[in-house]
């Protein structure tokens, strides 16, 4: 934990010390830290700061540093410097997995600290994806999709529903009030697949050439497993249309069943597979 406060809360210039320079002053390195860290702190560790492993209480009482990492907070002239630097960045890349960039950063240079203040290392760009629905002031707004090229998009989403035992075995007899539940889910998660773009305010309304929802009832957890899958020839995908059709599915076993139980759960509504557009294709766990 003293390693990582260190690390993770001193600015910039004070991470300089971590350069292995040669030319670098190592013991007015050890003062800028002790200021900040009475700066971060309000107060600096005790005994002048930290002058030597054996008598700073700070890093006697972090269980995670080992002696080596210790040692590098002594000020002794004596010490190596090179080797105090080395021995730090291998007890970095112990903790954190890598070390510090070599030679010493200034915070002009340092790009990713200037512009992430709370990132040590990382380029951020390559994580980051940008929100489509999201304008440049943050409102919401449609995405335009006309300079898009059309191409066949297909899409595949599935959901359980969790009966109980009881329930599930009204389903399987066909004995409930309301009726075939699976027929009447089934012509429910297809009508709600031309639905979408009404009930998911920024969905386009596209032109689907295919629905099918499906429905099984599964003895092992006394469930019902929706499949349901939608394709068109557009501009945009059909996840939503593919999503829409086995959650209103889901839903609607419900509806059929509430009389019976209130305890249904309607549970792991999510995409299998999409295929086409410019993103490509996905599978769910690859």
């Amino acid at each position: 934990m003293f390693l990582r406060r260190i690390v993770a809360q001193c600015p910039l210039k004070s991470r300089r010390m971590f350069s292995s320079s040669s030319s670098h002053d190592y013991a007015s390195s050890i003062q800028e830290l002790n200021d900040e860290m009475g700066f971060i702190f309000g107060e600096i560790p005790p005994n002048d700061g930290l002058t030597s492993s054996v008598s700073n209480g700070y890093a006697n009482n972090e269980p995670h540093l080992s002696c080596e990492s210790k040692r590098i907070f002594s000020s002794s002239v004596s010490h190596n410097n090179a080797s105090s630097v080395q021995e730090f960045n291998k007890e970095l890349e112990s903790i954190f997995g890598e070390t510090l960039p070599s030679g010493p950063p200034s915070s002009e240079s340092n790009s990713h600290a200037n512009n992430e203040p709370h990132l040590l290392s990382g380029n951020i760009s390559e994580s980051c994806f940008e929100l489509t629905h999201t304008g440049n002031s943050g409102e919401a707004q449609m995405v335009d999709v006309s300079p898009k090229e059309s191409s066949k998009r297909t899409a595949t989403a599935v959901c359980k529903v969790i009966l109980g035992k009881t329930v599930f075995d009204l389903v399987l007899a066909n004995q409930l009030a309301k009726g075939d539940v699976l027929t009447v889910a089934k012509i429910a998660g297809i009508t709600a697949a031309k639905q979408t773009s009404n009930l998911i305010p920024l969905c386009h309304n596209i032109g689907l050439t295919h629905v099918q929802v499906d429905l099984r009832l599964n003895h092992e957890d006394f469930s019902v497993a929706i499949e349901g899958e939608a394709a068109s020839m557009g501009k945009t995908g059909v996840e939503m249309e593919a999503m829409t059709a086995v959650s209103v599915a889901g839903l609607t076993v419900y509806d059929m069943c509430k009389a019976a139980s209130k305890a249904i759960t309607i549970t792991d509504i999510r995409l299998k597979q999409k295929t086409g557009g410019k993103s490509g294709d996905y599978s769910w766990g690859q």
